[in-house]
């Protein structure tokens, strides 16, 4: 993975991330990134993640994250490894959360983009894998309890298919504006296991928060997009716009969206 950020004049992000430096966009300037630099099986760089580390008890995971290049490693490469594995009964996974936050900024366009690619096994052996690119609101960190900090899925996969999803979660649980635990999504084919590119745009360049909108992009092709009078709350909308959000990348295993771990 690779990662970064840009505003317009944008953000940037990355999650296989390779040896390539954050491409430019016309009318974005870039304001984070992340390069992923560092030798083979080490730990990435802690001034800009914490890398969790135990049990977090969410979904009925199997996983217990571990601050440990095994499960989280840079390449050597400029790219990110996340690894899940199995030892004996129990499975172990990578999981990132940044320590930045932006907000995207009113009255101008905001992206973050990722590089990703999946492992290069065999999809029928991938059942159970959950990886996942994505946001939460900064709130979260100080007692807001979820969905009500917002939350933004710009990619997910389950079970190795080559389906991603890109979902909104906020408001309340159960039901709610975004119709909890479901939330709010759609999905893009995705064409192999490569490398493809995964974007999502705030466009805040309206005064009117009812016309603004978050979409969603695979390889530059739009896949969803909600925009303020779809949910039709200024404060729900606020929270996936206009409040600091942070960035995780992880590899979740098992859990209540996906099948058991595949033996193979």
């Amino acid at each position: 993975m690779r990662f970064a950020s840009y505003v317009s004049l944008l953000p940037i992000l990355g999650t296989s991330v390779s040896a390539w430096d954050a491409p430019g966009y016309d009318g974005y300037r870039l304001v984070w990134a992340e390069t992923f630099a560092g030798p083979t099986n080490s730990l990435p760089n802690e001034n800009n993640w914490n890398i969790i580390d135990g049990n977090i008890g969410v979904n009925n995971e199997l996983q217990t994250y571990r601050r440990d290049p095994r499960n989280a490693q840079t390449s050597g490469g400029k790219t990110l490894q996340l690894v899940p594995w199995q030892d004996g009964s129990d499975w172990t996974s990578g999981r990132l959360e940044s320590k930045y936050t932006f907000t995207p900024q009113a009255g101008k366009r905001t992206m973050a983009e990722a590089q990703i690619r999946f492992g290069g096994n065999n999809i029928d052996t991938k059942a159970g894998m959950w990886p996942a690119f994505w946001l939460l609101g900064d709130s979260i960190r100080s007692g807001t309890a979820w969905p009500g900090c917002g939350e933004l899925d710009i990619m997910e996969t389950v079970n190795g298919k080559l389906t991603g999803y890109g979902t909104i979660h906020c408001d309340v649980y159960p039901g709610g504006v975004c119709n909890e635990p479901t939330g709010r999504g759609a999905t893009a084919s995705i064409p192999n296991q490569d490398f493809q590119r995964w974007r999502i745009v705030w466009d805040r360049t309206s005064g009117d928060w009812r016309s603004q909108s978050i979409t969603w992009f695979m390889n530059d092709n739009q896949f969803h997009q909600v925009r303020g009078d779809q949910l039709n709350n200024e404060g729900v909308w606020a929270s996936l716009t206009a409040k600091p959000l942070f960035f995780i990348l992880n590899v979740a295993v098992g859990g209540n969206w996906v099948s058991s771990p595949s033996p193979d």
